[in-house]
């Protein structure tokens, strides 16, 4: 019985993929998971993914389930999207961000890993209990800075 060739493209072609194109694929797959590890290397990074992974979020709501200053959190939230993790409408004055539609494999398995460990870690515990006691109030005033419920299914860019 024939095996496939660990160097094909399929898994199903004996042919040996051409050097030059591995070194292409290894180099951009390198470079995705270095563009996710820089995410995933900050505290308030990994918390406001972890809420994220639930639904879209306004600045002010993840501002006021971190207890973080505006500022800070919008820093964050620009960083992730410049790096292609999250994706942005804006909303009067407001930014709406969710993660993206379309993640790439490896963002899919670094999202899952954070789910699987947030949930032991206390402080993701703590944020995602913040966010079901926000979205439990619906339109009163946890939602009046944006005047839209959390979970908007609006167009992101």
């Amino acid at each position: 019985m024939n095996q496939a060739s660990p160097y094909s493209d399929t898994g199903m072609s004996q042919q040996p993929i051409p050097l030059e194109v591995c070194e292409k694929r290894l180099s951009c797959s390198r470079m995705e998971l270095i563009r996710i590890y820089e995410c995933l290397c900050d505290a308030t990074r990994l918390r406001i993914l972890n809420l994220l992974t639930q639904g879209p979020l306004c600045v002010c709501h993840i501002q006021d389930i971190l207890g973080e200053p505006q500022v800070k959190i919008s820093k964050h939230l620009g960083y992730l999207k410049n790096h292609g993790v999250v994706e942005a409408r804006r909303e009067g004055n407001w930014r709406i961000y969710r993660m993206v539609t379309r993640p790439s494999r490896e963002l899919k398995t670094n999202l899952a890993c954070l789910q699987d460990c947030a949930s032991e870690e206390p402080p993701f515990r703590r944020d995602l209990a913040r966010l079901r006691r926000l979205q439990a109030r619906g339109d009163d005033l946890a939602l009046a800075c944006c005047a839209k419920p959390i979970a908007s299914k609006a167009k992101m860019r």
